[in-house]
């Protein structure tokens, strides 16, 4: 048959049934294969156009799937990278822009006057389905892509990717809880992750807000104010000498001590920890992350909640003086929101910080293990809103793409658990600096087992 005998493009349009069928085919085929309706029926420039940028959109997602299984951290990189997202986004209002115009094209070509009267609805109500579902589709994804971009950028600083120290990287995690009984700030939680850059194996060291004399090495600023360690004797700027006092006492007194720090996406005060957790660990630390934990209520909503199985009874307070319990959190595997999971990791009363400080961890594990890409992207636009106010971190974007391969290396296997408390040998009023620093490197590299026969 010749291309004047076509049915399709030169139609008798004194036939109904022909017609009918005619316009399903053409709906049809604009769904499965945008531009090939206009190819076959219509404006052929416009159709090859079409048709050439479907072609090139199934190339690309076919090298995505690729990537994914043969390197995932190549995607992650993209995915991360705020210049990458906005040319993603343009080419998804490009897409979204042509399938808009492909099909409202492709429904002037089916002619639906000459189709059957029983079948016109059902063809256009099929076109403009697609259309939506389609183009929408394209469309909430460039505004996705957009939004992550300015997320990322208001988080994440600018900076060339870092390699790994001794074949790791080491991570401090602060936890911070500005109450209104306190003057400014003062980091409730804090820990190191150590993460085995080749394998993901994480280790994870929880110090006490009470440790006593934390030491700062030669390079520290705060070695020469505390050279035996910091608040040794009960001497200090502040009203209390712990940990966590550090970074309340740099920050309002004497933040002169690191004049680079907020110009390179730091604080004063974080980098007073960081120095203290780098003395107390014997490890050099890359990259800090200060998680707000009011703000962190936010995040678990916008996750969904997270499920915990509780070992005892746990009170959520009244008031911030941690004395008059309002409620309980019961026993048992329960499903908390915000609310009830920054309470099961704050709550003080009858319990001692030891015990806060392996619930803060039960919280991390269980956050680690349920939270995944799939579930966050599904709910990306509340976990963005919350994210920039629960995270600040001097991590730089360029490195994102790695880190997230990396955590889902760590999420497949146990973390390893390092806790500076009496109940493993540390007595955190008098701590012996160098048994915790060969308790940490125990963790870092075990023992080869000997070969046995």
């Amino acid at each position: 048959m010749s291309l004047a005998d076509s049915p399709i493009r030169y139609p008798d349009t004194r036939s109904r049934p022909l017609m009918t069928r005619r316009g399903w085919w053409l709906v049809c085929l604009n769904i499965l294969i945008p531009g090939s309706a206009q190819v076959l029926a219509g404006d052929r420039r416009m159709g090859r156009f079409g048709l050439g940028a479907t072609l090139t959109l199934w190339v690309l997602a076919a090298l995505a799937i690729v990537l994914w299984f043969v390197s995932p951290a190549v995607l992650y990189t993209i995915a991360s990278n705020s210049i990458a997202l906005w040319v993603i986004a343009i080419g998804l209002v490009f897409y979204a822009g042509l399938w808009l115009v492909l099909t409202l094209d492709t429904l002037r070509l089916v002619r639906l006057v000459k189709t059957a009267p029983s079948a016109r609805a059902a063809i256009a109500a099929l076109g403009v389905v697609a259309m939506v579902l389609v183009s929408g589709t394209a469309a909430y994804g460039a505004y996705v892509a957009t939004t992550a971009s300015g997320f990322l950028s208001s988080v994440f600083v600018a900076g060339p990717s870092e390699p790994p120290i001794d074949g790791r990287y080491n991570f401090l995690l602060l936890g911070g809880d500005a109450g209104p009984d306190r003057e400014g700030l003062r980091p409730d939680s804090i820990r190191v992750v150590s993460v085995d850059a080749e394998t993901g194996q994480a280790v994870t060291i929880g110090m006490p807000r009470d440790l006593a004399n934390a030491p700062f090495d030669e390079t520290s600023p705060l070695r020469q104010t505390y050279p035996d360690g910091y608040g040794t004797d009960g001497v200090c700027d502040v009203d209390v000498c712990q940990l966590n006092s550090i970074y309340t006492e740099v920050e309002l007194k004497s933040p002169d001590l690191y004049p680079d720090a907020v110009a390179e996406g730091s604080e004063p005060g974080i980098e007073a920890m960081r120095d203290a957790a780098e003395g107390i660990t014997g490890l050099q630390i890359q990259y800090y992350v200060l998680i707000d934990m009011a703000g962190f209520q936010q995040l678990i909503d916008a996750l969904g909640g997270v499920t915990i199985d509780v070992p005892q009874d746990i009170p959520i307070h009244a008031d911030e003086t941690f004395t008059t319990v309002a409620e309980w959190i019961p026993a048992g595997e329960q499903h908390m929101d915000g609310y009830h999971a920054l309470w099961y990791a704050r709550s003080r009363h009858g319990t001692s910080d030891y015990d806060r400080m392996a619930r803060q961890l039960q919280l991390q594990e269980a956050m680690l293990a349920q939270f995944n890409p799939a579930n966050v992207l599904s709910k990306f636009q509340d976990v963005a809103a919350a994210g920039s106010q629960v995270v600040k971190t001097d991590v730089p974007q360029s490195m994102l793409g790695y880190f997230v391969d990396l955590a889902g290396k760590s999420k497949k296997l146990p973390i390893i658990d390092v806790e500076l408390v009496p109940d493993n040998g540390v007595d955190p009023t008098a701590p012996d600096y160098e048994a915790i620093h060969a308790m940490v490197q125990a963790a870092l590299v075990p023992p080869t087992p000997e070969p046995t026969g």
